[in-house]
């Protein structure tokens, strides 16, 4: 695993100087607006108590707008929290949503449509929609994704810059405030639903011409800095998810960018290498799929993977293919010798 690169507080500032950016989601899009906040003002990471925090009355000078602590907090569906940092040259506010389309998120679209146009939006919601709602999600999942993506193009002028983050992977065992006793028993089924709604939602992004962030992707090989509960992230992989972020806006925008090799966190060993029986160096013909971790249940194998959208998925063999021209095909895999991710430092 190679040594992750991140960008500095003086470039991300200048990239994000006098720009509007809005990040929608759940609580790990939280973290994300936090560590972005965090490195527009400081060169630190975020700690275990700023990325836990909820509601808050102030996070690093920015403030509670709406819900969090001016309301009564729950793990509902019902939340609410609206933050915002202002700065004179920066503008960061975070909506909490627990549905991707709703009467709420009806509300955000609207302050949209009357106030200030972002110019970054970076949205992310998919683990309260398949999970807290109804068992049978797919279809209703599918239609809010439509409806807001429909809605959002209609709002936002073009020059809007729209990155659909998907979902970072799951852990087989998982506890969070989402998971309520009500629904403990979708918990083992999560991290396949979550592989499932990354296809359908990553699809429909593509097909209305926003960008597509597979974080599920960058962070497959760095379930290390995954938290104990088997959902959040550690402030190392969220300065990593932040430094993709702003490479990507930058790419879109033709700016380059230098970029620095990511510092260890204070007063902690960090493990930058695997040390696995698999050699992950060349691309294997088929033991191995790089999108899902097999287990012995054969519901793993119909998991759907979207390559029209990955041409780095395709291996040595193979010659790329344009998108929508090659139908999607569900295959067999065999199981392969060794567990992906049987590591010395991770344990499920």
């Amino acid at each position: 695993m190679e040594v992750k690169k991140h960008v500095s507080r003086h470039h991300a500032s200048q990239l994000l100087h006098n720009k509007f950016v809005v990040v929608l989601g759940d609580s790990i899009q939280r973290a994300v607006y936090k560590d972005i906040v965090l490195l527009l003002q400081k060169e630190k990471y975020l700690t275990a108590k700023q990325l836990k925090n909820k509601g808050e009355m102030s996070f690093e000078q920015d403030s509670i707008v709406e819900g969090g602590r001016l309301k009564e907090m729950h793990n509902g569906t019902e939340y609410r929290e609206v933050r915002q940092f202002r700065s004179d040259h920066h503008l960061v506010r975070f909506y909490f949503v627990t549905r991707i389309y709703s009467c709420y998120m009806r509300s955000v679209l609207e302050d949209f449509r009357s106030g200030l146009k972002p110019d970054v939006v970076v949205v992310n919601s998919c683990v309260w929609d398949i999970s807290r709602y109804s068992c049978r999600w797919m279809n209703d999942y599918k239609d809010h994704l439509q409806k807001f993506f429909s809605e959002l193009k209609e709002i936002l002028p073009e020059q809007t810059l729209i990155v659909w983050n998907l979902t970072m992977p799951v852990g087989e065992r998982i506890r969070g405030g989402f998971l309520v006793p009500q629904i403990e028993h979708k918990a083992p089924l999560l991290r396949d639903d979550v592989i499932e709604a990354n296809f359908y939602s990553a699809t429909l992004a593509n097909s209305y011409g926003m960008d597509v962030l597979d974080l599920h992707y960058h962070f497959r090989f760095s379930l290390q800095h995954r938290t104990n509960d088997g959902v959040h992230w550690n402030a190392l992989a969220h300065r990593w998810i932040t430094s993709l972020l702003i490479k990507h806006i930058a790419e879109a925008w033709g700016v380059s960018l230098p970029l620095e090799e990511t510092k260890p966190l204070p007063g902690k060993r960090v493990l930058l290498k695997f040390k696995c029986p698999v050699d992950f160096s060349y691309w294997p013909p088929f033991h191995i799929d790089p999108y899902m971790e097999h287990q012995h249940h054969d519901r793993q194998s119909r998991v759907f993977r979207p390559r029209h959208i990955r041409p780095h998925h395709i291996r040595p063999h193979q010659t790329p293919y344009p998108p929508y021209q090659t139908p999607y095909t569900p295959y067999q895999t065999p199981y392969p010798p060794y567990r992906r991710y049987d590591c010395y430092y991770h344990h499920y």
